[in-house]
């Protein structure tokens, strides 16, 4: 008999997985076709059934909406499906010279991750979920799935640079994604949207 493969489903933190790249001096791979990165990363015995891409929409900078905007076409493209959080703008005050200065917070993605991971493992959506992420907030729902479902496993890549050391701990299996995967992995310059536009890679990107 055929053994049944083992089924995939990929959950990926966008924020975490830019900002580690970034971290690793990768920003001229930002073109990033995830699925293909995830596909790079299976083994023969398993197979992809769907990714899942957890971010928030920038605000009040317009050339980086509108890059943002064509990534996250290019990834609906090759059907990924995304899932938002929020991006709230607020201020910080040095408490020495009284200068103020912006800063922005993306809230409610580690949330969403874990709201979705539990809740695909109550539905037998996956047998291992693929979670690309180093936000050591997502440890407690990794044991809470091995504790409830003893036949399904939660595996870790590491994005560049955010390896953690807890997450490490209660994964069953993990690995950093490397330079190699993640150049290989990029997207055409040019990608047909699902509404038929032809999608430029932006140019601060090459």
């Amino acid at each position: 008999m055929t053994k049944k493969k083992e089924r995939v489903i990929a959950y990926i933190d966008g924020f975490n997985l830019y900002f580690g790249m970034k971290e690793a001096a990768f920003t001229k791979f930002r073109w990033l076709n995830v699925k293909k990165l995830v596909e790079s990363l299976l083994l023969p015995h398993q197979e992809l059934l769907d990714v899942k891409y957890f971010t928030s929409r920038v605000n009040n900078n317009p050339e980086k909406q509108k890059r943002q905007s064509t990534y996250i076409e290019a990834l609906e493209s090759v059907d990924i499906k995304i899932y938002y959080g929020n991006y709230q703008d607020s201020s910080t005050e040095c408490k020495r010279c009284g200068h103020n200065w912006r800063t922005a917070k993306e809230k409610m993605t580690d949330v969403n991750i874990a709201t979705k991971i539990m809740v695909d493992a109550f539905r037998n959506e996956y047998d291992m979920a693929m979670l690309i992420s180093g936000d050591s907030d997502l440890t407690p729902p990794i044991k809470e799935v091995h504790n409830l479902f003893k036949d399904k496993r939660v595996f870790i890549a590491f994005p560049p640079k955010r390896q953690n050391s807890s997450m490490k701990l209660v994964a069953k299996g993990s690995m950093t994604i490397g330079r190699k995967k993640i150049l290989a992995a990029q997207f055409d310059d040019e990608v047909i949207s699902k509404s038929g536009y032809v999608l430029r890679i932006p140019k601060e990107w090459k």
